[in-house]
């Protein structure tokens, strides 16, 4: 038998296995998503081979035109298009499942983030769905670009800091930017022709879809840092960098007497360099911002604090520390109030 028949009969049966068991499709999908997960948690060593592999899947699903046509054009392989379009559903399958877990622990939920994570719940719902899929989704052009570009934002935003290092405001400027750039193909298929002005029409979309992701960042979760302990606190031991009792009311003279400290353990990929900071507010306004380095690798997350003194004589009210990233994206929040 020669290669080129045995390629065809392996896409042959690949193809006749999944219309006869589509289900097994999704199945497939949400477990190794899932699993994916679970092995980048429990096992930090691979966690950049699967998220090389995850990003090596996306590179063939923006080239799979190309090479489809190039296969069928040297070898005369032609690649069936249902096995295809299951290849394509499974690619998003498995990237929703493999970030959703992340993005659902980082989410601050009474933030405008919940959107954005349920957004992406949505999306995984849909894909694991035919007739949602194939019925509703891929006849609608917009619609199913907007997914495509909203998952592969998604599974950049976590790839890049765990296979480059790559802090959060670099990881989203480059998530951003690779998922414009792997649109625009698939922007310039909106215009009928190819001229002076569908080329204009297709970097001005760009550019409106590019100033859109970074006007939103704020609703985007960092998606790779996570809190996992925070404590307001007025003690702290050094040696052991534990916070003494946490506090969720405090007095105002005990509070201008001692000060306070605010202590965040978080969860950074290992080899992560990070500056965040604590960003205190008072009764809505902020009051001080002050910088924190962290390092990733650590598995009960880099412990950092801040220690703030200089209360207004008038501090009583509802406090929050907000913690940020140096591209506004919030990793999480503490609450404590200041009674008389």
């Amino acid at each position: 038998m020669s290669l080129k028949t045995l390629f065809l009969s392996l896409f042959d049966l690949a193809s006749r296995l999944i219309r006869r068991y589509p289900g097994t499709v999704a199945l497939f999908g949400f477990c190794s998503g899932l699993a994916s997960f679970v092995l980048v948690e429990r096992h930090a060593g691979l966690a950049k081979v699967i998220a090389a592999l995850m990003l090596f899947s996306w590179l063939w699903l923006m080239l799979e035109k190309s090479l489809r046509a190039g296969l069928e054009r040297r070898f005369g392989w032609k690649v069936p298009p249902p096995l295809l379009r299951y290849v394509t559903q499974m690619v998003h399958q498995e990237s929703l499942f493999f970030i959703i877990p992340f993005f659902f622990i980082t989410t601050t939920w009474n933030s405008g983030q919940a959107a954005f994570t349920v957004m992406l719940g949505v999306a995984a719902l849909v894909s694991l769905v035919d007739p949602l899929y194939y019925k509703w989704l891929a006849p609608r052009r917009w619609v199913y670009l907007a997914f495509h570009a909203l998952t592969l934002f998604a599974v950049l935003l976590t790839a890049l800091p765990i296979i480059f290092h790559l802090s959060t405001p670099q990881s989203y400027l480059w998530a951003l930017g690779i998922a414009v750039v792997l649109a625009l193909p698939s922007l310039s298929g909106l215009f009928a022709s190819w001229n002076w002005r569908s080329v204009l029409g297709v970097l001005a979309l760009a550019a409106v879809v590019g100033l859109a992701g970074w006007v939103g960042r704020t609703w985007v979760p960092p998606a790779t840092l996570w809190l996992t302990d925070v404590a307001v606190t007025t003690t702290l031991d050094d040696a052991s960098r534990k916070p003494g009792n946490r506090l969720r009311e405090i007095s105002n003279q005990q509070l201008h007497s001692n000060g306070l400290y605010a202590f965040t353990a978080i969860n950074a990929p290992r080899g992560l360099k990070e500056r965040i900071y604590h960003e205190w507010t008072h009764n809505g306004k902020r009051v001080d911002r002050i910088p924190l380095d962290i390092s990733g690798g650590r598995e009960a997350g880099y412990r950092a604090w801040t220690h703030k003194r200089n209360f207004p004589n008038q501090a009583e009210g509802k406090w929050r520390v907000r913690v940020m990233t140096e591209a506004g994206q919030m990793i999480g929040m503490l609450r404590f109030e200041v009674v008389e």
